[in-house]
């Protein structure tokens, strides 16, 4: 399959016997862009699942003619932001300092947080889970891109839109079914929800002072910064830890040299990779790790530059 998220599709009853076809073509005629996840399961079937996921009606029944997959629903370029919540399980701990007993699932952590700011949660297009969960569907602001987020609205809340998927109503999961239970047109993200979610913004990259001295030592260490900073930004999905990892451990055989402080590395490796940890604080301790432990193994090299 490959990317194509313009046509739109005018009638998704295409094949009775085929019900996994039929919803995988009734998500694309609403324009949300599709991509094949394993059978009976959640995982994607394919690589670079973003960039694949298409609404061309005839792709997707080559596809889905092709085997029993269940659907995922890219949510970033469908232009949706998901807010999925789960059901707790048993022996989850509850975050300490909250007023959480009894709660036992995330819609009443919502709900909590709704009230507590004076807000409501407008009815939408929902989906139920097999494990007992809900997916909650708005459209997205358009000004703004926002990604996944994890924990960020409450426990176990988390939502899905640019970077992310859902697995989409129809797909089949351990014999059950995800089910529509609220068939309601899908509204704005409200704005008191958009608001807690909002991207943080990001820093422009700022060179390290030195990097800006004339002369051939100046130069060679700026094209290695830009080198590692280009391989950072450029890495794909599922590529950029390990991308992260091999930036740091370049520039930290300089630091190592004294060529480069250790400061500076962090600081344009962390500005490099801005445009996906922005908003996920779990994903920035894990890049913060990343470089340290890249530092490291680095620092076993030191390199000097010839003056």
């Amino acid at each position: 399959m490959t990317s194509h998220t313009t046509t739109l599709i005018g009638t998704p009853d295409e094949d009775p016997d085929n019900p996994l076809l039929d919803a995988a073509l009734a998500a694309a005629a609403r324009g949300w862009p599709v991509f094949p996840l394993v059978p009976g399961g959640k995982a994607p079937e394919v690589r670079d699942w973003e960039r694949r996921a298409t609404t061309d009606p005839d792709r997707i029944r080559r596809c889905w003619t092709h085997g029993p997959y269940n659907i995922g629903l890219a949510t970033g370029p469908a232009g949706l932001v998901v807010v999925d919540l789960d059901a707790a399980k048993p022996g989850d701990v509850r975050p300490a300092g909250t007023d959480l007993d009894g709660v036992a699932h995330g819609s009443e952590v919502l709900a909590m947080l709704a009230n507590d700011s004076g807000n409501t949660l407008p009815p939408t297009r929902t989906v139920a889970t097999p494990s007992g969960g809900l997916h909650l569907y708005f459209t997205a602001p358009a000004e703004l891109e926002y990604r996944n987020t994890q924990g960020r609205l409450g426990w176990h809340i988390d939502t899905r839109a640019h970077g992310g998927y859902v697995v989409a109503a129809g797909s089949v999961v351990h014999g059950r079914t995800y089910q529509v239970t609220e068939d309601l047109p899908v509204v704005d993200l409200p704005a008191w929800l958009a608001e807690r979610l909002r991207p943080a913004p990001s820093r422009p990259p700022v060179p390290p002072a030195r990097l800006q001295a004339p002369g051939k030592r100046g130069r060679y260490l700026a094209a290695a910064i830009a080198a590692e900073v280009a391989r950072v930004e450029g890495a794909a999905s599922g590529e950029r830890n390990g991308a992260l990892y091999m930036a740091a451990q370049n520039l930290g055989q300089l630091v190592a040299g004294g060529e480069l402080t250790e400061q500076e590395v962090r600081d344009v490796l962390m500005h490099a990779a801005a445009g996906y940890i922005a908003v996920n604080p779990s994903r920035i301790f894990k890049a913060e790790g990343t470089i340290t432990s890249g530092l490291r193994a680095g620092a076993r090299r030191p390199r000097k530059v010839a003056a």
